[in-house]
């Protein structure tokens, strides 16, 4: 019997456990992001209240008239708000069912867009709760990582090195309820791989998360409220060789009750200038991707999802 239910780690154990809980961690992190590409997170150290009132804020913020989103709007959409329609799935030419607003870091980073925060006058209290979520987010993804480079044969700074100055964002998502005059074939977010190095998606606030498991069907995500579903981008697929591979997945339409679902993923990047070459340990026979910077990449996958126009004009 094929296992279909994606498993559940508690990030404490690795955090604060002894030794053979650290290793024991690990190891089921590696499985289970072999297996399924996706692992539900618990223990994680993030307070509810923090989860919650950014939550609050989002539905707020999207709640707010077109005509003051736009506002807001930057010509890359690397950072602030991105209107509906605007972004699809790689080879899709159907623009996905949703609207989105970025955050990065506050810090200095090796990027080659536009990183500097747009933040809104409205709702009170935006910026400083999301900054403190993306913050917590960040040292969530420093802890996976570090858990996975045993397994992976390298040193256990060797991601902290490479994502130190990484343009990691915060996506802020709301999915409109789906109108009667909607293209039949869109999907609130169609078929796709993330393009970075993990994803760490607060548990969202409505149903709708679908992998496509390895044997070709489609598996819902089911969670709790205050788990993270962390997930493998095609960053790592790269620099893995495929050992870790980055999982199709989707969000579908509403089944129930037709209303605005919203969702908070974090992408976590490497620094632009780090050769996404495969690890030694993970050649195998032989490097199934050309080399090319994490910068470049990004800048290719974003034009590719209609996010950019082209990459030189950025």
């Amino acid at each position: 019997m094929i296992e279909k239910q994606v498993p559940i780690l508690r990030l404490g154990n690795f955090q604060q456990g002894t030794p053979r809980q650290q290793t024991d961690f690990s190891e089921k992190l590696f499985e289970a992001l072999q297996r399924f590409g996706f692992v539900i997170i618990r223990e994680h150290g993030i307070p509810s209240t923090i989860l919650e009132r950014s939550y609050e804020l989002v539905t707020d913020l999207f709640a707010q008239p077109d005509n003051i989103k736009q506002r807001y709007r930057t010509p890359d959409g690397h950072r602030g708000y991105t209107p509906f329609g605007t972004e699809k799935a790689k080879d899709s030419d159907t623009p996905d069912l949703k609207e989105f607003w970025h955050i990065g870091p506050e810090r200095a980073v090796r990027s080659h867009l536009n990183t500097k925060n747009v933040w809104p006058d409205r709702p009170f209290g935006f910026q400083e709760t999301l900054s403190e979520l993306f913050t917590c987010l960040h040292r969530v993804g420093e802890d996976l990582l570090k858990a996975l480079t045993h397994q992976l044969g390298v040193t256990p700074d060797f991601f902290a090195n490479r994502i130190a100055e990484g343009d990691s964002v915060l996506r802020l998502l709301h999915y409109p309820p789906v109108s009667e005059g909607s293209n039949p074939k869109a999907l609130r977010a169609a078929a796709h791989e993330d393009i970075n190095l993990i994803t760490i998606l607060v548990a969202a606030q409505g149903a709708g998360l679908e992998l496509l498991d390895r044997d070709g069907t489609w598996l819902p995500i089911e969670n709790a409220p205050g788990d993270l579903i962390v997930d493998t981008g095609d960053m790592m697929a790269r620099l893995t060789n495929e050992v870790l591979p980055s999982t199709t997945h989707r969000v579908v339409n509403p089944k129930g009750p037709n209303v605005s679902r919203y969702s908070m993923p974090f992408f976590m990047h490497l620094d632009a200038d780090t050769p996404l070459t495969c690890l030694p340990s993970c050649v195998g026979d032989g490097q199934k991707h050309p080399t090319i910077t994490a910068g470049a990449y990004l800048l290719q996958r974003l034009e590719e999802n209609g996010v950019i126009a082209e990459p030189s004009a950025v």
